[in-house]
């Protein structure tokens, strides 16, 4: 099979095309061809051979990607032999997504309708469930001025698209003028360049103080947005597309009569796990109610991938495809 291998921990041109043995499912398991396979942010740190969170710097040599969406194309013993054929998606590999053939548990599997493409379903299957797990913490009504900060991206982009359909009013926040047009035509009532000075400046004389903030970007664009927030507000955090991430001292927290939320450790340890989020976020994009943005790559390409999601010139959720 193709696949990318990472044999010492480093820059991008450290992720290397190779061709490796086809792997055989063991018992409860399938083997999928894959169509699409998700990247992830973390996974430019993991290949640093940074720990993020839970995951610890993977043990090398190493294939990435912890989410595929594809064909079955083999079944181990146990597994009912009408899997084989089947579309379907998950984003529970332990590794070994960057790959044009993945064993995974059957029992993670989700099936896929014929008319869902692919990478939407990768980047359904855990981006549109983050989306979804955030906007528990902080649910979104029709009376509320939202701010979306690194809007373009997977879980920006969705988050517009929701918040808009909820009849908030919605601020989008990207850096760049491209993605800031992009955001645009994702139908924000407002989109800025957060890279432009004063740019609060603007959101402030356009939409007044806005109730919620979803901050993607951390670092001192995340400390300027949540200065936006009025009283009663909520923050959730979600990223550091900046390469820090910003969370306000409990202490102006309280003085200011806000709430902050660290959106991915609720994710996280959140009870009964994301099951079920899963099944809604792929339902959502199976009705067309929701439709992620998809950048793809081939995957002889990983490196490039890491290196524009790194340099931060990507829009919506990377995907590798064989």
């Amino acid at each position: 099979m193709d696949a990318i291998t990472l044999d010492a921990y480093g820059p991008p041109e450290n992720l290397r095309p190779v061709t490796l043995p086809d792997p055989e499912p063991g018992p409860g398991q399938v083997r999928v061809a894959v169509r699409a396979a998700g990247v992830h942010f973390i996974e430019t740190l993991l290949r640093r051979g940074e720990p993020v969170g839970p995951h610890p710097a993977p043990a090398l040599p190493a294939v990435l990607g912890g989410e595929v969406a594809g064909v079955v194309d083999a079944v181990g013993e146990g597994v009912d032999p009408a899997l084989a054929g089947a579309r379907v998606v998950t984003g529970d590999l332990e590794s070994g997504g960057y790959a044009s053939l993945a064993v995974v548990d059957a029992g993670s599997l989700l099936p896929l309708p014929a008319h869902v493409p692919y990478g939407v379903a990768v980047a359904m299957v855990t981006t549109g469930t983050t989306t979804l797990g955030l906007l528990e913490l902080a649910p979104v009504t029709e009376e509320d001025t939202v701010l979306v900060m690194a809007a373009a991206g997977g879980v920006g982009t969705l988050l517009v698209q929701y918040a808009r359909l909820a009849g908030a009013t919605v601020v989008g926040a990207a850096g760049g003028a491209a993605k800031a047009e992009r955001v645009r035509e994702l139908g924000a009532a407002l989109a800025v360049d957060y890279r432009t000075p004063g740019w609060q400046e603007s959101v402030r004389e356009a939409a007044g103080e806005v109730t919620v903030v979803f901050d993607g970007v951390g670092g001192r664009r995340g400390e300027e947005a949540f200065g936006l927030l009025a009283k009663g507000g909520r923050h959730i955090v979600y990223g550091q597309a900046a390469g820090e991430w910003f969370r306000p001292a409990e202490e102006e927290v309280a003085a200011r009569g806000v709430t902050s939320h660290d959106g991915i450790g609720y994710l996280l340890s959140r009870p009964g796990g994301l099951g079920d989020l899963t099944g809604r976020a792929l339902a959502e994009a199976a009705g067309g109610r929701l439709e992620p943005a998809v950048q793809e790559f081939p995957l002889r390409e990983a490196s490039a991938a890491h290196r524009a999601l790194e340099e931060r010139r990507t829009m919506g959720k990377v995907v590798l495809t064989p």
